[in-house]
C-alpha cells in the first residue's frame, strides 16, 4: 500500500510529461499534412535517365 506513494505521483509525471511532447508535437506542425509523404513517394520519377553517348567523355585509360 506504500507504494502507491510513489506509483501515482510518478504516473501523474509520466500523464504531464505526455501530453506536453504530444503538445509540442502539435505546436510544431508536425501533424499538418499527413497524406502529402505518401503521395511524394508515387510521383517519384522511375524512369531510367537515357544518356547519349556522344555526351559522355571518355575514361582516361582506355
Amino acid at each position: 500500500m506504500e507504494i502507491l506513494y510513489l506509483l501515482v505521483p510518478v504516473s501523474v509525471v509520466l500523464v504531464f510529461l505526455t501530453g506536453a511532447i504530444f503538445w509540442f508535437a502539435l505546436a510544431s506542425g508536425q501533424f499538418d499534412d499527413l497524406e502529402g509523404p505518401g503521395y511524394r513517394i508515387l510521383d517519384d520519377d522511375d524512369m531510367p535517365v537515357i544518356l547519349d553517348l556522344d555526351q559522355v567523355p571518355p575514361r582516361e585509360g582506355r
